[in-house]
């Protein structure tokens, strides 16, 4: 059946919910508790796009009923699914979906697309919360989904984001959001601990299978002169989830995100930035930045993601030994993690530097430069950024931002030779640079702006992000406010798990 490219009813979508088709366990059947007085405070056309709505929709009643958590999704199949997970290195049983509603599966002009309502209510998952959003956090993952889009890193997306006046407990009384994620899954690695900590091979069997068949088809193609067995295809599950996953870390170390919470539980079975919390892009940097007011041990500090990562993935590889039963060969498969994300690393790295191929001889240079910014808690994403500047003969513009001035101009000589060796222009070399690092992130005090305006009703600033964020290597005139250091009180603003 063919795709109408765009619709201007959510009733003319065309719902598929794969997930929704797995047996009962997986899941509970409910209805989301919705908002009084809903109003819908931004939508995403981008987002909208994506499964073949016109942004006509927006102003809709049926949209705003919908996305509030008041009636259904037309052809949706509302559930809160289940899973368990560790959380900080410690088991935490079961978990589940405590505060998202998945409304159901829109195919769209480029596949499927699950829409979750995230803060709508309490489900049977939600433990001792109370399964709602504040307008605070949910305006920052609306943004930081679309900023990671904007950067070319694999990331749920955001479609709408509704706000009204109930009140919701936090550190101090704030006012209750519901923001709308999209993601082909919500599928994460807690989803496979759930049946392996609960010795359902069945079950635990049939969520694979579901992946595979629905997202690694891949995985089923036999090597030439191997039998095609169940074993193996579950280990190429795991070869590519180790895959994307290494990349996704890569992805994130280049531009300084650091996500605040890895738990197995938040993390992606296809690679991608999931649940936006504690995030944060550092500001002035540190190997050992902890974003997350709440990681009083630094567990998921910056230096750190890449090792919990494959922390994360061992839990993964434990969890489908019972379908393997093959330990050496799980073990090979996750030990081939270190050179994928360090050849993507390198790659990602060597282009931000304005190399045309990373060489071995590189990492003291890259090293040193770390260092330095470490040191001197220079701005990473200025540090970067300028940095063609200082090609094009700009040294000064580099340089500004390290109290050891003298230590930066020696490290740039050193660049600046290294350029040499290769031949290109000057300005090659620096166009080059522009397209990978960023001048636009959303920095903490940014998001904060936003927040404190879409507080009054004002979503000017969320309109301005989202345009710069949607395209953040090219300059704007009118907008370098956007793209300069932060104002000294952003250094007092703190996110927590409960952001």
């Amino acid at each position: 059946m063919s795709v109408p490219s765009s619709v201007h009813s959510l009733s003319d979508l065309q719902a598929d919910n794969s997930f929704a088709a797995l047996p009962a366990a997986f899941y509970t059947r409910l209805t989301p508790q919705g908002l009084n007085n809903p109003r819908l405070l931004h939508a995403n056309a981008d987002a909208a796009a994506l499964i073949g709505l016109d942004p006509s929709a927006f102003s809709t009643p049926e949209f705003l009923q919908v996305f509030s958590g008041a009636q259904p999704l037309p052809g949706g199949d509302t559930l809160a699914a289940v899973y368990s997970g560790h959380q900080f290195g410690v088991w935490a049983g079961q978990l589940g979906d405590g505060r998202a509603h998945l409304l159901g599966e829109i195919k769209g002009p480029a596949g499927g697309w699950e829409l979750q309502l995230k803060g709508a209510g309490m489900t049977p998952y939600s433990r001792m919360g109370d399964g709602r959003a504040v307008l605070r956090s949910s305006v920052r993952e609306y943004l930081a989904s679309e900023a990671m889009h904007g950067l070319g890193i694999p990331t749920t997306r955001a479609l709408a984001l509704v706000v009204s006046d109930d009140p919701v407990m936090r550190e101090t009384v704030e006012t209750a959001a519901i923001v709308t994620r999209m993601s082909p899954s919500f599928v994460r690695f807690g989803s496979f601990e759930h049946w392996s900590s609960r010795r359902q091979p069945d079950m635990l069997k049939t969520l694979a299978d579901y992946v595979v068949d629905r997202f690694y088809p891949e995985c089923r193609e036999a090597s030439a002169g191997e039998p095609r067995t169940d074993a193996a295809v579950y280990m190429n599950l795991l070869r590519a989830v180790t895959r994307r996953t290494a990349l996704l870390m890569a992805d994130w170390q280049a531009v300084g995100f650091c996500h605040g919470v890895m738990n197995t539980d938040n993390m992606s079975i296809l690679g991608l930035t999931l649940d936006y919390g504690p995030y944060g892009f550092m500001d002035g940097f540190r190997l050992g930045h902890v974003c997350n007011h709440s990681d009083t041990e630094g567990r998921y500090s910056w230096n750190r993601q890449p090792s919990v990562a494959l922390w994360n993935l061992y839990r993964l590889g434990g969890s489908l030994h019972t379908l393997v039963q093959d330990v050496e060969g799980l073990r090979a498969v996750l030990d081939e993690y270190e050179a994928v994300f360090t050849r993507a690393f390198h790659d990602r790295m060597g282009a931000k530097l304005g190399l045309a191929a990373w060489r071995p001889a590189d990492e003291p240079l890259l090293d040193d430069l770390l260092k330095l910014m470490d040191a001197n808690q220079a701005d990473f994403t200025l540090s970067w950024r300028r940095l063609a500047d200082a090609v094009l003969g700009q040294r000064s513009a580099f340089e500004d931002l390290f109290i050891d001035r003298a230590s930066a101009a020696a490290w740039l000589d050193r660049l600046l030779a290294r350029h040499q060796e290769e031949g290109r222009s000057a300005q090659d070399v620096a166009d080059a640079m522009n397209r990978v690092n960023p001048l636009y992130v959303l920095r903490n005090h940014l998001a904060e702006e936003a927040i404190r305006a879409a507080k009054t009703g004002d979503v000017s600033e969320i309109d301005t992000l989202m345009t710069l964020l949607r395209n953040p290597y090219v300059a704007q005139a009118g907008y370098e406010r956007y793209a300069g250091l932060p104002p000294d009180w952003a250094g007092s603003l703190e996110v927590s798990c409960s952001s």
